[in-house]
């Protein structure tokens, strides 16, 4: 065994939640919202800060997502769904998406996505739509990796950040 653990302690460990989220909470993130359409047509969307790229060729991204939800639903029943970049004005749509509201598109403009049909959220930095490749599960999460078959960048000079339970923006450096 390691140096770094007592004869008393595991690999197994593990910390509280309360120690998870701290440390997991001082690394700042952006902030977007991930969206799809039920069987219904009915459009679904969460707010989401855990995203990554995973790679250029083929493009593909992924999201985490926690169970159950209706949202999670909607993409493995339609097999896209579309990534929302917010914008630094759209911190009260992440909490409208990150609350229990049952229509949460009640008050957001978007348009359904020129490849996917997936929500795409207006006023964003930028927006991926992708296909559904593969989902994982890991813990109360559900990992989905997709291939982004469009998306577009937007002129927006501030980005929505989320850091130690707090919103804030983050701007672009002016032109020199």
């Amino acid at each position: 065994m390691s140096e770094r653990f007592s004869a008393s302690e595991t690999l197994l460990d593990q910390v509280d939640l309360q120690t998870f989220r701290s440390v997991m909470g001082s690394l700042p993130t952006g902030v977007s919202v991930v969206t799809s359409l039920a069987d219904d047509g009915q459009p679904r969307g969460f707010t989401c800060s855990a995203v990554c790229s995973v790679s250029a060729s083929p493009p593909l991204l992924l999201v985490c997502v926690k169970q159950p939800s209706a949202s999670l639903e909607a993409i493995h029943q339609s097999s896209v769904f579309a990534v929302n970049f917010l914008s630094g004005q759209m911190a009260e749509t992440a909490r409208t998406f990150a609350s229990p509201v049952p229509e949460r598109f009640a008050d957001v403009p978007w348009s359904p996505g020129k490849r996917t049909g997936a929500p795409v959220l207006d006023s964003t930095v930028a927006f991926a739509e992708c296909v559904l490749t593969s989902s994982q599960l890991a813990g109360d999460h559900q990992v989905l990796i997709g291939r982004l078959v469009y998306g577009g960048v937007s002129a927006h000079r501030t980005a929505l950040a989320y850091w130690r339970a707090q919103f804030s923006e983050v701007r672009t450096p002016p032109v020199a």
